[in-house]
């Protein structure tokens, strides 16, 4: 599996999503609301979130508390994106996440906190510091 079809891969619902961000579920929807975000949506239409949306949810939090408002925080994704894969949920993406245990899960998270080029943009240790507390 390529690493960019690895990253868009929609894993993780918003809860594991505002563990691993600090983020509200407000908040969350709020950058979804703002265009900031587009999560994948299931049939039954609950949001799963891929790396690369959890890596630009910690971008804009990072931003925030620079003090940047939604306007400036555009401004500054809109320089930053290349463009990229938007996130989706094909049959197939759905089907390899249904197969995935939590220990593999955990086993890709982990790979992409320790991988030095994992970070959209180019930011490790941004997504290191803010995730590596879930791994001791």
């Amino acid at each position: 599996m390529s690493d960019d079809i690895r990253r868009n891969m929609a894993l993780f619902p918003i809860g594991i999503v505002m563990k691993l961000t600090e983020l509200t579920a407000r908040q969350i929807r709020y950058y979804e609301q703002n265009g900031l975000i587009q999560p994948a949506r299931t049939e039954g239409k609950q949001r799963l979130f891929s790396f690369n949306d959890v890596d630009q949810l910690l971008e804009i939090k990072s931003l925030v508390e620079k003090g940047l408002n939604m306007a400036g925080i555009r401004q500054v994704m809109n320089m930053q994106m290349q463009p990229t894969a938007k996130t989706v949920i094909t049959e197939k993406s759905e089907e390899k996440r249904k197969e995935l245990t939590d220990k593999e899960l955990h086993h890709l998270l982990k790979t992409q906190i320790m991988n030095p080029g994992a970070s959209r943009f180019g930011d490790t240790p941004l997504i290191r510091g803010e995730l590596s507390r879930f791994f001791h």
